[in-house]
């Protein structure tokens, strides 16, 4: 919100002249000025001058010499505008006098004849960004006074950030109004002097009450469409918004004044009945940025009896727009449900001024007000008469009450506020207050934001002054950090410490991604939720899998010369579920490119999918999981031979191994890329404390065994069982061997078993049994037949 410091003085007599000071005042009241900028005529010797005569050069088509009243003398310019006639009050640089951008001033012979100064357009001023013909006055100014002296200058433009919960803060009145209450000042009021209404020439029917509570049209006649005067339109520029004709800049000009969004149609172009209803599903309507938009039930719409006129709180329609040959204006002045504006406004993916107004709700009470300074503004600007009014509120809303017991106001606060200073309080603030031991407080209905008691407290506090609250050590029970935090920031730890990087990629990701991991058409991960309103086509999607964003991520910095690039993400995919709201797993994806680069450890060398299952192996360590598996599995985009389902507690959890060539290509990622990516919720669960047992004192027995088994058969199901036998402390692979006496279809796996009894030595009439179990065991389970003892 951009307000300068003349038009809060209007309204409020602000004795601080330093701008700092009032910039200060605001943001003790919870208003972030964000920035100050002074406003000044960057100009000299300027002065208003009168056209009296305008005659044609005598060589030259496309300029004329004009005769120019300056008040001590008269001169003769020449100018090659064509936008004023005789009798015209025109700023004039009369010789010697120093533009913006330090262009001087000089008197100039121009095909023979002299031009003593020069008429200049509002541009060359730097008033406007317009620069198409010169700047005419209007009858206000004085002819031979300087021009700077007569402009609303010097001033201030504070740029204040208004917080969602204060739409009545979005205009000059609201922050007079605060900062009134701050400085103990009184308000002038925006009042209006039209006398009694008159019959209008349209009625007004609300077939939705619910999104439109109430609905003012006011009509102004007679007309006469042009530029506004210059005051209107430096405090428009001012606070941001473009002059476009002294009928738009009224509705414009009240806008930012009173915070109420207002319309002007066209009168000769609507029809006898306006009326406020949902539109049919597919109607259309073009806007007055002539896009012609497609409409839904769920919208709601401003219509004659033969079309939609205007999207409710959003943007009017162009059939009924007020332009040059307009002479009849009706202004609508309304209250729309806030939520309903709000998703009008999304779906269409248009946001206005007055949408940013409406949907963080408006005061249905200022309608009339509003409607009624545009009337009087437009008669101010354009000429007419004031004519009818209608008024549609059936249910006029009241302001509501909330009571407030005066012992909270020490509990919340820490300080003793007594009952006289805290009415003294709100009642600066524009609440109504009565009432003893408690306060019954009336709330304005400009202030939605206001429903509870301790909203009261914090008006309470916000005009008492934060500052003056006393310094105090908060002590509290330090409860910490949870869980889930823990492990996930210790998670973070064990990767970083790893050598990756964490990368945040966007949680939107487009369907040609899904393309480019290869996954098949029936794979759960392209059942992504599209996004109603995106930003880009590649980010239609919210994402179900974090290895786009970091293949991306790894290709970036491949591009960049980065060779050799280890990038993790611990975030949420969301996947879509028959609730409202998609599941949101937490999931840890992390990728690699190029190699290990060299250090004191030894020599660079390239990564393969074996650092890959290192870099799981720790994270489970380090994370106390214990029974994590892996199973070879062909899953997009993983290589068919060097992918694996990552298994825990049965369930599958995750994928790990070498991505496909063809897919490395496809994100231009050079050479061997490994990548895994995991649910996360079984390393952010607690995993309870490690148990320990201790070292057994006796030594073990340790012997070898070899198997002939199938190929189906994995070394994981031959450890598994080997594994499940008495006294087992390790198994270990030690060869793996094809061909020779071994026949076809099948290997053999040697595996090394250390037994050991916690309380003995094992003897080997101990040993004998357990390892006829062993190999009876396997047999049975795996098909395989022992190749003998070694």
């Amino acid at each position: 919100m951009r307000v300068t410091l003349n038009w809060l003085k209007d309204f409020v007599a602000i004795p601080d002249d330093d701008p700092k000071a009032v910039a200060d005042r605001l943001e003790s009241l919870g208003h972030e000025v964000e920035s100050i900028e002074p406003l000044g005529a960057h100009f000299t010797e300027v002065v208003v001058g009168r056209v009296t005569e305008i005659a044609p050069h005598p060589d030259a088509d496309k300029v004329r010499v004009c005769q120019v009243d300056l008040g001590s003398k008269t001169s003769e310019i020449i100018c090659g505008a064509w936008n004023f006639e005789a009798g015209a009050l025109v700023p004039v640089a009369v010789p010697g006098a120093v533009l913006p951008g330090g262009f001087e001033i000089t008197e100039r012979k121009i095909r023979g004849v002299t031009s003593h100064g020069m008429i200049c357009s509002g541009a060359e001023l730097g008033l406007s960004d317009e620069s198409e013909g010169i700047l005419v006055l209007d009858d206000s100014f004085e002819v031979g006074r300087p021009f700077a002296e007569q402009l609303p200058l010097p001033d201030v433009v504070f740029d204040v950030a208004i917080t969602p919960n204060r739409p009545d803060c979005m205009s000059v009145v609201g922050l007079a109004k605060e900062l009134a209450a701050s400085y103990g000042l009184a308000v002038k009021e925006a009042q209006t002097v039209i006398g009694d209404d008159e019959a209008a020439t349209v009625s007004v029917r609300i077939d939705d009450p619910h999104g439109c509570p109430r609905y003012v049209a006011r009509q102004v006649t007679g007309v006469t469409a042009g530029e506004s005067p210059l005051w209107v339109q430096m405090r428009l520029r001012a606070a941001g918004v473009r002059p476009i004709s002294n009928l738009v800049d009224a509705t414009n000009y009240v806008l930012m004044e009173l915070g109420h969004p207002t319309h002007a149609f066209d009168t000769q172009r609507l029809g006898d009945t306006i009326v406020v209803r949902r539109p049919a599903d597919g109607e259309k309507m073009t806007t007055l940025d002539g896009v012609e938009r497609t409409l839904e039930p769920s919208d709601l719409v401003i219509a004659d009896a033969q079309r939609s006129i205007a999207l409710a709180g959003l943007m009017g329609g162009s059939d009924t727009e007020v332009d040059d040959q307009t002479t009849d204006v009706t202004i609508e002045a309304a209250y729309f449900d806030a939520p309903t504006v709000m998703l009008m406004s999304k779906r269409i993916g248009l946001r206005s001024e007055a949408s940013a107004r409406f949907e963080r709700g408006m005061d249905p009470n200022a309608a009339r007000i509003a409607a009624d300074r545009v009337a009087e503004l437009l008669v101010e600007l354009a000429g007419g008469t004031i004519g009818g009014l209608v008024d549609a509120y059936p249910s006029v809303v009241e302001p509501s009450t909330v009571t407030l017991q005066l012992t909270e106001i020490p509990r919340v606060l820490g300080v003793d506020i007594d009952e006289s200073t805290a009415t003294g309080y709100l009642t600066r603030l524009g609440f109504g207050v009565s009432g003893g031991d408690s306060l019954d407080v009336a709330v304005p209905t400009r202030r939605p934001d206001v429903m509870r008691p301790i909203d009261l407290i914090e008006e309470i506090a916000r005009l008492h002054g934060y500052d003056e609250f006393p310094d105090r050590v908060a002590f509290g029970t330090g409860g910490g950090i949870g869980t889930e935090e823990r492990r996930s920031r210790r998670l973070r730890e064990v990767l970083v410490g790893a050598g990756y990087h964490e990368a945040m990629t966007f949680s939107f990701i487009g369907a040609e991604d899904l393309d480019r991991l290869g996954l098949p058409e029936d794979d759960p991960r392209r059942a992504g939720i599209a996004v109603i309103n995106p930003l880009h086509a590649e980010q239609g999607v919210m994402r179900t899998t974090l290895l786009p964003g970091l293949l991306k991520a790894a290709s970036y910095n491949v591009a960049r010369k980065a060779q050799d690039v280890a990038v993790f993400e611990l975030g949420k995919t969301f996947l879509a579920s028959g609730d409202v709201i998609p599941d949101q797993p937490d999931t840890v994806t992390f990728v690699t490119v190029g190699g290990e680069p060299s250090s004191w450890l030894g020599d660079a060398r390239p990564r393969d999918v074996f650092d890959a299952l290192g870099m799981l192996d720790l994270i489970a360590r380090t994370m106390r999981i214990s029974d994590l598996r892996l199973e070879q599995a062909d899953v997009p985009p993983f290589h068919p031979e060097r992918g694996a389902h990552v298994v825990h507690g049965g369930v599958i959890i995750g994928t790990v191994g070498e991505i496909h060539p063809a897919v490395a290509a496809r994100f231009d990622l050079p050479g061997r890329v490994t990548a895994a990516e995991i649910s996360a919720e079984s390393f952010l669960a607690d995993a309870g404390r490690w148990t320990f047992a201790p070292p057994s004192a006796y030594p073990p027995v340790i012997f070898d065994l070899a198997f002939e088994v199938p190929d189906a058969t994995t070394t994981r199901d031959l450890t598994d069982v080997l594994h499940r036998a008495d006294h087992v402390e390790s198994v270990d692979v030690f060869d793996v061997f094809r061909g020779g006496s071994i026949a076809e279809g099948h290997r053999s796996i040697a595996v090394r078993l250390s037994l050991r009894a916690p309380d003995r030595t094992l003897t080997d009439e101990e040993v004998a049994p357990i390892r006829e179990a062993m190999v009876a065991a396997v047999t049975e389970a795996t098909g395989a037949r022992l190749r003998g003892a070694l």
